[in-house]
C-alpha cells in the first residue's frame, strides 16, 4: 500500500481511524510507529500528525518514552458521556419532530421496516447499521450543524464501545421498541415527546452497558 503525499497526514488519520473501528487496532493496543511507516511506505512526520488529529479526538493516547496507544473507553467516560450525548440527541429528535415532511417521515418508516427485520432475525450487525442511519436522519432533519458537529465528536468515542451494547440479554427487542417510540413520535410531530423518547433510548444504551461490563466482571471472577 503506497500513499500519495497530498494531505498525507489526513489520509493516514482516516486510515488508522477505520482500523481503530473495526477492531485491526484493538483499544489499549500499542501503535508501532516503524512498523506502520514501513507498511504505509511514509516517514514519521505525516504519522505523527496524524496521531495528533487521533488524539485531539481521543481514538489515542500518547504516552512519554513510552509511545502511542489506543484509547480504552472506561466506565468513567461512559458514565459522562453518556447523559451528553443524550441530551445533544433528544434536542435532535426535537427539531427532527419540527422539521419533518411527509416525505421525511416516509422514509424513516421504511428505515423502522427494516429495523424490525433485523431484530426479529437478530442480525446485530445489520440492525446497528440501521440504527446509526436513522440516527444519522434524524440529526440531518434537526439541520442544526453545532448540534451535528458535537455529537460526531463524542460518537467517535463512543463508537469503540456502543455496538457491545446490543449484546446484553433482551436489549435487542428493547432498542426496537424505544425507536419505534421515537418515530411515532416524530410520526405525529410531537417535539417534546420525541426528545424524551430520544433520550431515554440512549440512557438505556449506557444501562445495557454497564450490565455486560458486570456480567464481564462476574466471569473474570469466577
Amino acid at each position: 500500500m503506497r500513499l500519495v503525499p497530498n494531505s498525507l497526514h489526513v489520509k493516514v488519520a482516516t486510515l488508522l481511524r477505520a482500523q481503530i473501528f473495526d477492531g485491526d487496532l484493538a483499544p489499549g493496543s500499542f501503535i508501532d510507529e516503524a512498523a506502520l511507516c514501513a507498511c504505509l511506505k511514509i516517514s514519521r512526520t505525516p504519522l505523527r500528525e496524524a496521531l495528533k488529529v487521533l488524539a485531539a479526538e481521543g481514538l489515542v493516547r500518547h504516552e512519554p518514552r513510552r509511545g502511542s496507544f489506543v484509547n480504552q473507553v472506561t466506565e468513567q467516560d461512559l458514565d459522562e458521556i453518556f447523559p451528553v450525548i443524550a441530551l445533544l440527541e433528544g434536542r435532535c429528535a426535537f427539531e427532527a419532530a419540527r422539521n419533518a415532511s411527509d416525505a421525511d417521515i416516509s422514509a424513516l418508516d421504511t428505515l423502522h421496516t427494516r429495523l424490525r427485520e433485523h431484530a426479529q432475525a437478530k442480525r446485530i450487525q445489520g440492525y446497528y447499521d440501521t440504527n446509526y442511519t436513522i440516527h444519522e436522519a434524524i440529526i440531518t432533519l434537526a439541520n442544526n450543524r453545532w448540534l451535528a458537529q458535537a455529537i460526531a465528536d463524542l460518537r467517535k468515542i463512543l463508537k469503540l464501545a456502543r455496538q457491545q451494547q446490543l449484546y446484553a440479554p433482551g436489549r435487542l427487542e428493547q432498542s426496537l421498541g424505544e425507536h419505534l417510540a421515537i418515530y411515532a413520535a416524530l410520526r405525529e410531530r410531537d417535539s417534546e415527546g420525541a426528545e424524551a423518547a430520544m433520550r431515554e433510548h440512549i440512557t438505556r444504551q449506557r444501562e445495557a452497558l454497564r450490565v455486560l461490563a458486570r456480567e464481564q466482571k462476574s466471569r473474570l471472577l469466577a
